[in-house]
């Protein structure tokens, strides 16, 4: 499905998008199109400045607090090297400093766009998205961003400028959600990030009752 360029009134049904999870392209990134898409187990992926499409995949990557994976070689390091954490104390900058990263793997180029920094800013100014930061010295080093909607949360990126610093930030954010009642979080797609935490897909009707139950 296309659309031009307009605020989203409702997305189509989800099983209705193709094997590699494109569901509809077009719309916009204001603040209720995005909340509605989260709501909705739907996610935007813009390719470029001008192209805004919009996933609901068969499979979904998720973490699940109880099954987190956290190598001994990282507890090593972080015991010798640590880090300091902060929420939402640099948002705009970890944004910033994600969407500076070009090459994750397969996917070259970054997907936040300058749209999407700012469409991700206010919802952080609406509450709808945190920040996890990790400093060293002073200096912002590492931190992952994502929503939070209820006990959900959709991690969307993470960066790091010092070893193991995007690591320890989402350590943090683990414990930091798991303190708000928070069991599980999406990370949408596997990557070597979410796979060392112990990532793994689960189909989509099993993630959308997930969902359902954490919005509740």
């Amino acid at each position: 499905m296309h659309w031009g360029s307009m605020t989203v009134i409702s997305f189509p049904p989800i099983e209705s998008a193709d094997e590699d999870g494109l569901l509809a392209v077009g719309g916009d990134l204001a603040v209720e199109s995005l909340l509605k898409a989260y709501r909705s187990g739907i996610f935007p992926w813009p390719v470029d400045e001008h192209a805004l499409l919009w996933f609901a995949p068969p499979s979904r990557a998720i973490i699940m607090f109880d099954e987190l994976h956290v190598s001994r070689r990282l507890v090593r390091s972080l015991r010798a090297n640590p880090f300091e954490h902060t929420i939402d104390n640099a948002f705009a900058e970890v944004t910033s400093r994600c969407a500076e990263v070009k090459n994750r793997g397969d996917q070259n180029g970054t997907w936040i766009t300058s749209q999407v920094a700012s469409a991700y800013c206010e919802m952080h100014r609406q509450g709808h998205c945190h920040s996890v930061e990790s400093w060293r010295n002073g200096e912002l080093v590492g931190g992952i961003y994502g929503v939070k909607i209820g006990r959900y949360f959709a991690a969307e990126s993470s960066f790091y400028r010092a070893p193991d610093a995007s690591k320890a930030a989402m350590c943090h954010l683990v414990s930091w959600l798991a303190a708000q009642g928070v069991t599980w979080l999406d990370c949408q797609v596997i990557t070597p990030f979410s796979s060392s935490f112990g990532a793994r897909e689960v189909l989509r009707a099993d993630f959308m009752e997930m969902l359902r139950k954490a919005l509740l």
